[in-house]
């Protein structure tokens, strides 16, 4: 669709669709013997390889074999996305590999994060007009594919630091909800806020992010969000 119009396409796959891997499975055969007859280690999703060696000079020569072997199928390296380059923080598939001193681990790459981080921020916009219960609905429908995918990085610490920060976001969208402190006075008095409580809260209504976690927090807590259905990362 082209700015809500639908036009008819005749060249590629829909993005996400099934057929796009088949095809580049298809395609690429030749390129995984290829790999294969050298000797090389390496690990390929459809369109997306890594080719693991010892040396950066190695690296450069696969590379140009790599470039090689494309043009003879009429395909063309994403030079923008292609590096020759240590394995330690590259993304595959939304994964990076670290070493610490446990050894090397799988932990969710750093742009997926930033991913996840903007798909929240759009589903938790305050001035979308849906209530807390429609905002959880739909992160029912995405949060846990995400953490079923990922399931391979624990990384405990991020997961927990991202149930705050959404948390927090939640909150946050509930005052802009109330929008006047006439409105959200009785409101908290009844979630059991002391006066003097309620009057600070709603006379800074406006200073969204800060008010959000001045008492709000203890007045809908955790167990107030998971009633309604919010899921967790952790």
């Amino acid at each position: 669709m082209v700015q809500g119009v639908k036009v008819q396409k005749d060249q590629g796959t829909p993005q996400g669709g099934p057929l796009s891997p088949l095809l580049a499975n298809v395609m690429l055969d030749e390129v995984d013997r290829e790999l294969e007859r050298r000797g090389h280690e390496f690990v390929r999703y459809a369109d997306d390889c890594n080719v693991y060696v010892k040396t950066r000079r190695a690296g450069q020569r696969v590379l140009q074999t790599l470039r090689r072997c494309y043009a003879k199928l009429r395909l063309v390296v994403n030079e923008a996305k292609t590096a020759v380059a240590p394995v330690w923080g590259r993304k595959f598939l939304g994964y990076s590999l670290v070493v610490g001193q446990g050894g090397a681990r799988l932990v969710v790459a750093k742009q997926a994060l930033d991913k996840l981080r903007d798909r929240l921020r759009r589903s938790t916009r305050r001035s979308s007009g849906r209530s807390l219960a429609q905002i959880a609905e739909e992160l029912r429908a995405y949060v846990p594919g995400w953490k079923a995918y990922f399931r391979l990085a624990p990384m405990p610490s991020v997961r927990r630091e991202l149930d705050s920060w959404l948390r927090h976001r939640l909150r946050a969208v509930q005052l802009a909800h109330w929008r006047r402190g006439r409105t959200a006075y009785p409101a908290l008095r009844k979630l059991g806020a002391r006066v003097d409580e309620a009057q600070r809260i709603a006379s800074h209504l406006r200073q969204w992010w800060h008010t959000s976690a001045l008492g709000v927090n203890r007045l809908l807590p955790l167990a107030y969000l998971d009633r309604l259905g919010v899921p967790r990362f952790s």
